[in-house]
């Protein structure tokens, strides 16, 4: 037995919002179709994703070692194609499922690929319990009866040749591959879906889906730290924090040397896991030569909430003989809160000596350690 999936991402639907069609959107930091594949990498043989012709680039980013088919105008046409990739291939029973389903569980999955050892077509559905209107301009005209009604998912499971061969006898049009395996005679079981796999389809969906993804992970608190040190040079001033406090030196760096707000960066990519500055703004880029150290503590924020996290606390220490950080403590708190969005409150900027020790000790250089925390929004 050869198990396959085929993972429809080639609509260009607009409606749940956003710039780009909504397997493309990011869920939790990653693009909803990579969240699909997901679920299904680790538990079938092979996957099939069908895309729009104009996606390969960006597909090929996401998922490198994925086999990639164009898909149609329809999605019948789409699924057909993918059926059409796969044949030839050994494959003996395949799965159907939406891009737009990144929920979908592998117990559900399972469940699918099991049903095809009794059943020749299997799809999940959930019962309706609600109650059901027709309407007249927006308006109840009246109540529909529910029973035997149900709300269909995917993945919908079948043994290969049979669907296949209905694909190719079909005219076109089916709102589902249910549908296609009826037109051809075939008997489709129904297996108990899972009410968390919704299709995402309208704005509000996305941020639901995001808020079961970290229901389902559990809390996630991410604890990051940065460390940095800039020498001192020419200048009559420094930047420290967002900060500029007079002084009778400058520091050095390929930016403004804040080097208070370069290692409160690092610590949120930290806690991301997503590098230093260095691998986001490199220094041999001439475009950040002299940069403003907000914009890089601005991406790392960004990052963070892209992410699905908020910034709950930073602790900065700046450790140098001089100068005197206490009196600028306040302004630094508030800058670094304001790029962070967050509380002066949960912002704590000190600073310590290193007993004439070392390099700070001699005046050579400041150095500086932060630490933040992140937890999922």
């Amino acid at each position: 037995m050869t198990v396959a999936a085929i993972i429809v991402a080639a609509g260009r639907g607009t409606r749940a919002g956003g710039d780009l069609p909504k397997q493309w959107q990011m869920l939790q930091g990653r693009p909803v179709l990579a969240v699909t594949h997901q679920a299904f990498a680790a538990t079938v043989d092979r996957v099939v994703v069908v895309i729009h012709p104009e996606d390969h680039a960006r597909a090929r980013e996401v998922l490198p070692d994925v086999m990639l088919c164009n898909g149609a105008e329809t999605r019948c046409g789409s699924v057909r194609k993918g059926l059409e990739a796969l044949d030839g291939t050994g494959v003996t029973r395949v799965l159907i499922h939406d891009a737009a389903r990144p929920l979908v569980g592998r117990a559900l999955i399972a469940r699918m690929i099991a049903a095809l050892d009794t059943a020749v077509a299997a799809a999940p559905g959930v019962a309706v319990t609600d109650a059901l209107w027709r309407a007249e301009a927006g308006l109840v005209a009246g109540t529909q009866d529910r029973t035997g009604l149900w709300r269909a998912q995917t993945p919908q499971a079948f043994r290969f040749d049979p669907i296949l061969a209905a694909h190719r006898a079909h005219p076109g049009g089916a709102a589902d591959d249910v549908e296609v395996a009826r037109a051809a005679g075939i008997a489709v079981a129904i297996i108990e879906g899972d009410d968390d796999n919704l299709k995402l389809t309208w704005p509000g969906d996305l941020p639901r889906a995001g808020r079961l993804m970290r229901e389902r992970a559990g809390m996630d608190i991410r604890a990051g730290n940065g460390f940095d040190v800039h020498a001192f040079g020419p200048g009559d001033h420094v930047w420290l924090c967002g900060v500029k406090v007079p002084h009778g030196a400058g520091l050095v760096g390929h930016s403004d040397a804040d080097v208070g707000m370069h290692a409160l960066t690092d610590a949120i990519y930290g806690a991301l896991a997503e590098g230093d500055i260095g691998q986001h703004f490199p220094p041999s880029d001439p475009q950040w030569k002299g940069a403003a150290s907000h914009i890089f503590l601005r991406h790392a924020a960004g990052r963070a909430a892209e992410r699905g996290f908020r910034i709950t606390h930073a602790d900065i220490t700046l450790i140098c003989e001089r100068p005197k950080v206490g009196p600028h403590a306040g302004a630094m708190r508030a800058a670094l809160a304001a790029i962070l969005g967050v509380d002066a409150g949960r912002v704590s900027v000190k600073a310590t000596t290193s007993e004439r020790l070392g390099f700070t000790g001699r005046e050579e250089g400041i150095a500086a350690l932060a630490t933040v925390t992140l937890v999922a929004a």
